[in-house]
């Protein structure tokens, strides 16, 4: 059943979940989603390869590779090259989320927090219900609990290679919320790394690290000082440090995110005086290394497992294993899901009557992808091989599930989702700005004038009826009744 908000006064206002992005918005959405995408389909190929390599004759090749050790002894950086893969190369990714995570804070839809409260509320719930599966598994069948965290990430890349794998076109709306959700997560996911699997801290070389984000901040912000010559170096001193204080190193690249400057610069009348701001630069040259070198390079070193007969059937036998497949197919989708419909259901928010129950579940579904960060925290929380080798398993099966069902969701609903993209794209005049970010002209643009008229309808119906004295009847009949009526 739809829920439907509780009754408010004339005038006041909802927040309208999975509401449409301004045009600036969408523009820089799908800018960025579609890096991830192609990311996500060169993730996907890698995880494949990994596979491959790990079951068929070349697997001692591929173990003596992945255990390979090189690096600088003398400054603690002697490391395999899984772990340069984990430790080094994914803090690329997350130096990127921090980015993200950034604006989303400071411009973005995350500034509000009444718009803040419904993707936030969704990705908490997804974390925690995920969680909440592993301990309840793990306590009936008498396992270790220290793999608690494994499902509570999303994977942001890998999901939407899986949309583009099977073409759902999927509204601007819900794509944002998709984002906003996995950055979310990933911030979820650093906090639990940073907080609950540093066993031992060196103070000084935390200290260390600290001074060197403040410099970071200082040359960026105060002095602003331009050249990559001055930030790589000092970015490898930060990480450096940060590895050596026991605080895992993708930390540092969060924190650096976090630290570049968002907004166009002002000038003394208040007026930009540049047409983008430094992390948009910055996020435009390292994302494409992000999502095409160093998260697939991670899968290739993290998702080779033995997938054996013997293999799989202790993945659904043994607690760990088990815990995750379940908190990652069934956890994600009720966290997620459920979170949605509280918000929705406990507060001024609503969905967006362009959209119906079944989009979220798809959405929800999706999220039960969750690779890299995953498996970062696999490699993490065990220390047994054979226990590690059989949660990687469980990693990659509870994604494929997630996956797998997902697909069937969304592709029923594609026609849906093409009708809505249609809308957002249709030129009736012809001018290449879509008809729905201009005036209302019922002239040039018949199609989106009737749209608009058809909502202000929808908009004064739903009105009146929260106006209406209510009922056991009546309090059935709010936008999502009016949904079903419409033969959604």
């Amino acid at each position: 059943m739809n829920p439907s908000p509780a009754p408010s006064a004339p005038g006041e206002r909802h927040t309208s979940l999975f509401g449409r992005p301004s045009a600036k918005e969408r523009r820089h959405l799908a800018d960025a989603l579609r890096t991830e995408t192609v990311g996500g389909m060169v993730l996907l190929g890698a995880a494949v390869v990994a596979l491959v390599l790990a079951n068929t004759p070349l697997s001692d090749l591929y173990a003596s590779v992945r255990s390979f050790h090189f690096g600088i002894h003398s400054l603690g950086l002697d490391l395999s090259v899984e772990h340069w893969a984990s430790d080094g190369l994914l803090t690329v990714f997350f130096f990127v989320a921090g980015i993200e995570l950034k604006r989303e804070l400071v411009a973005g839809e995350l500034r509000r927090p009444a718009a803040a409260a419904l993707p936030v509320v969704a990705a908490v719930c997804g974390m925690a219900v995920p969680a909440l599966f592993y301990v309840a598994t793990n306590l009936a069948g008498g396992g270790t609990m220290n793999g608690w965290a494994v499902p509570m990430a999303t994977d942001i890349a890998f999901a939407l290679g899986v949309l583009a794998v099977i073409g759902t076109n999927l509204p601007s709306g819900i794509r944002a919320f998709l984002l906003t959700l996995a950055i979310v997560d990933d911030l979820g996911a650093i906090l639990v790394i940073a907080v609950f699997f540093t066993s031992t801290l060196n103070w000084a070389a935390l200290a260390g690290a600290v001074a060197g984000l403040v410099l970071f901040r200082v040359l960026h912000i105060n002095l602003r000082v331009r050249g990559w010559y001055v930030y790589v170096p000092l970015a490898l001193v930060i990480w450096a440090l940060m590895y050596n204080s026991g605080i895992h190193a993708t930390v540092a690249g969060v924190a650096m995110g976090m630290l570049l400057r968002v907004l166009p610069r002002k000038g003394a009348d208040g007026e930009p005086v540049e047409e983008t701001s430094t992390a948009e630069r910055v996020e435009h040259r390292v994302r494409p290394l992000s999502a095409g070198v160093a998260v697939p390079f991670f899968a290739l070193f993290a998702a080779g497992v033995a997938v054996s007969g013997p293999a799989l059937a202790e993945t659904f036998t043994q607690p760990e294993p088990l815990g995750v497949v379940l908190g990652l197919f069934v956890g994600k989708f009720l966290g997620v899901f459920g979170g949605t419909y509280l918000t929705a259901r406990f507060t001024r928010a609503r969905l967006s009557d362009d959209l119906a129950w079944s989009d979220v579940a798809g959405v929800a579904v999706l999220a039960g992808i969750g690779f890299t960060v995953s498996l970062l925290i696999t490699e993490l929380a065990f220390t047994d091989p054979e226990t590690t080798e059989h949660v990687k398993a469980a990693v990659l099966i509870g994604s494929l599930l997630s996956a797998l069902v997902a697909c069937v969701l969304l592709k029923v609903r594609d026609a849906k989702y093409r009708a809505l993209w249609e809308a957002e794209t249709r030129d009736e005049d012809r001018d290449t700005i879509a008809d729905i970010d201009q005036e209302e002209d019922p002239v040039r643009r018949p199609a989106e004038a009737a749209r608009r008229a058809a909502e202000r309808a929808r908009e004064a119906a739903a009105g009146a009826e929260a106006q209406e004295p209510s009922s056991s009847d009546g309090a059935e009949e709010g936008p999502s009744s009016s949904r079903r009526k419409r033969g959604r």
